[in-house]
């Protein structure tokens, strides 16, 4: 296990610990893939977010729901761009689903509804072309699909989102700047979970050594090996001392289980555009960061 220091400054980053994309974005593609959600994908990347929409990361076809659903699983947030006619795709209503239920399986897990050209009564009462919709889905799609559609929607309508005719007096370019702001905070720095029943005294040795060397104030650029047999807790100790040292650093990134990720196809990449994407967030600093490997 390496970490890896650089210059002290003081600034909050966002971070994806264990997570390919910062932002899902779900969207009916007719609907506005060539005019709001591309600006906001733009607006999403631009401002150093890792972005996934599927045309730029899938082929549609056999085989799409489970590259979705691990996009999903590894995701930090969800941005999902209610449209107009956005219940009339099964594909969506299916997308919206498998959001829903990552988000049960993570309290962390952020999904931020964007009423573009409805409001969130629509999809609380499904009435108006929601309600059209499902006229049409009820003639063809299993009873059972149908209430958990309907169930999803109901649900994501009590969630904080943001409506455009509500902000920025309904202008697109200024609504889609309080979106990527409102990513930004919700992407803040996040302590990493460490177990309650931390580690023995030798341990805690090592976590006071590591502590000062991070804190000594110095602009070197150095280098700290943790090694030995895996499982005696060298990742924990990461993880402790990263969670009491990264609000004095400019930016910084907790990579973990490199070893697995690199065996898998483009692997290395991913790593490399993590990293990259963690730290720089579209501007060039120096930084912080920890490589871990068990």
């Amino acid at each position: 296990m390496a970490l890896v220091r650089a210059a002290q400054q003081t600034s909050s980053s966002y971070s994806c610990r264990y997570c390919r994309y910062h932002v899902f974005l779900s969207f009916r593609g007719q609907d506005t893939r060539k005019t709001f959600t591309d600006h906001l994908y733009t607006a999403l990347v631009n401002a150093g977010f890792r972005t996934f929409r599927d045309d730029d990361e899938v082929e549609r076809g056999e085989g799409i729901k489970p590259k979705l659903q691990k996009a999903i699983k590894h995701s930090r947030t969800s941005v999902i761009v209610f449209s107009k006619d956005y219940a009339s795709s099964t594909w969506c209503l299916d997308e919206l689903v498998m959001i829903l239920e990552r988000k049960r399986l993570s309290a962390d897990y952020v999904v931020l509804p964007v009423f573009y050209d409805v409001d969130p009564s629509d999809l609380r009462k499904q009435t108006g072309s929601l309600a059209k919709a499902f006229a049409r889905h009820q003639k063809t799609q299993p009873s059972n699909k149908v209430k958990e559609w309907r169930e999803a929607l109901a649900e994501v309508a009590d969630l904080a989102g943001m409506v455009l005719q509500n902000q920025a007096d309904g202008h697109e370019s200024k609504f889609i700047n309080n979106i990527v702001q409102v990513i930004g905070e919700k992407l803040k720095h996040r302590p990493l979970s460490v177990p309650h029943i931390m580690i023995g005294m030798h341990s805690l040795d090592l976590v006071n050594t590591l502590n000062l060397w991070l804190q000594d104030g110095s602009d070197d650029v150095g280098i700290f090996v943790i090694y030995g047999m895996s499982g005696i807790g060298k990742t924990t100790i990461a993880k402790f001392v990263y969670n009491s040292n990264y609000e004095r650093f400019e930016g910084s990134s907790f990579l973990e289980n490199i070893n697995e990720v690199s065996q898998q196809p483009n692997g290395l990449v991913q790593i490399q555009t993590q990293l990259l994407s963690d730290i720089l967030n579209g501007r060039k600093m120096k930084i912080s960061k920890m490589l871990v490997k068990d």
